[in-house]
């Protein structure tokens, strides 16, 4: 932000801002309902609010920030995170978020929210953040950081140019996520009308029984070190392995138990509902993986590798299963319950016609979410260089 037009200045947020940390007390007002704003409630980048809804001053213990229409919300705890909002209508927020009120004057609010959202800012931020376990950013480097100001009228003109290019990209990111959307409600259709009156069987019924030898042991393990798979491993929106660590037979962790054959289908049984669940390729033949898969191994005279793979991928295999989640911190399914589940089981050839319809309808959704993702990259880069355009002056 070195060059600025000549009729801007540069001004430091001390002397263009108030910081407005007047406190109250909900629970002194039990029955209140508050429109109270934490962190968790500020979506990164975007300053959306998420999941807000009317809190009663009773549960809330401590004290909180007032604030209304006419201020700023900064997150000042990891303000890389970006949260920044723009209220309004009054309400609380927790102390970690500041309360900013640009003087009417010469700063509008929206040109102050576009400063503290620059990429500039971020980066300085980070550098000046305090705090090892919960980094913050203190007030005085706060108000030290200096913004450009343009006159209101030039601040108001710029915004507006900014939200309407800005609004032109969500829109065009909304479209490509409704797209997939109704891509995933048609592949669940699909499943559903291709299994009508086809006979159903237990998966324990036509996989290979899973000898003990195939509990890693690794103690007569004569390698040296293999790859282990655990569920982070899994891309769940794609169903495939991303990652592995390499672990010494030596001393390896203590979930590192179970053998894992290329063809084999892993079925992540924490949190089920998350599908982590792929097909191991050939390169993780004969290696390890965590004690939080089922591992399944059809038979594939019975059933191919990729309907086994595509029924449990569907929602058929997870309904029956997530009811019966132990209610822990990390919720999970026994192997015994998914080895209950029941799948439709046509014949071979039906199998492999009805496989290759749902390979193609699965192409096409990886390929919007391809779109998707680039999307996201192209709305942050475009972002930023309105920003800095902006700041420079020539928007």
């Amino acid at each position: 932000m070195s060059g600025l037009p000549a009729n801007w200045k540069r001004v430091s947020l001390a002397e263009s801002i108030d910081i407005d940390t007047r406190q109250v007390l909900p629970s002194e007002s039990p029955a209140t309902q508050f429109n109270y704003i934490a962190l968790e409630n500020i979506e990164s980048g975007t300053g959306q609010l998420i999941n807000l809804r009317p809190v009663q001053g009773a549960t809330i213990l401590s004290g909180k920030f007032r604030f209304d229409s006419s201020h700023v919300l900064f997150g000042k705890l990891r303000p890389y995170l970006n949260k920044v909002v723009l209220p309004d209508r009054a309400g609380i927020c927790s102390t970690d978020i500041l309360p900013l009120k640009p003087q009417k004057a010469s700063l509008s609010r929206e040109w102050l929210a576009l400063c503290l959202r620059s990429p500039h800012f971020i980066e300085y931020s980070r550098t000046k953040m305090d705090g090892a376990k919960m980094p913050r950013l203190r007030t005085p480097d706060l108000q030290s950081y200096e913004i450009p100001v343009p006159p209101l009228a030039e601040q108001r003109r710029i915004v507006a140019r900014i939200e309407k290019l800005t609004r032109r990209a969500e829109e065009a990111r909304k479209l490509a996520a409704d797209r997939e959307t109704e891509l995933d409600a048609l592949l669940q259709a699909l499943y559903s009308r291709m299994i009508e009156g086809v006979e159903w069987k237990t998966l324990v019924s036509i996989r290979s029984v899973v000898e003990e030898k195939e509990t890693w042991n690794s103690r007569q393990d004569p390698r040296g070190q293999v790859e282990y798979l655990e569920i982070s491993g899994i891309d769940n929106s794609l169903g495939r392995v991303i990652k592995t660590k390499t672990i010494p037979t030596s001393n390896p962790p203590s979930r590192a138990k179970k053998l894992i054959r290329v063809g084999d289908i892993v079925f992540g049984t924490t949190r089920p509902y998350l599908k982590n669940i792929a097909v191991i390729p050939e390169n993780l033949d004969n290696q390890v993986c965590s004690t939080g898969f089922c591992v399944l191994r059809p038979q594939t005279d019975k059933v191919l590798t990729e309907w086994l793979f595509a029924i449990c991928r569907s929602d058929l295999v997870v309904e029956q299963v997530t009811p019966g989640q132990e209610k822990h911190a990390y919720p999970a399914v026994s192997d015994d319950a998914v080895l209950d589940s029941f799948i439709p089981l046509p014949d071979v050839s039906e199998q492999r016609r009805i496989v290759a319809r749902i390979e193609k309808l699965t192409r096409r959704v990886e390929k919007v979410r391809k779109l998707i993702a680039e999307a996201e990259s192209q709305i942050l880069q475009f972002q930023s260089a309105l920003l800095a355009k902006a700041f420079r002056g020539e928007l």
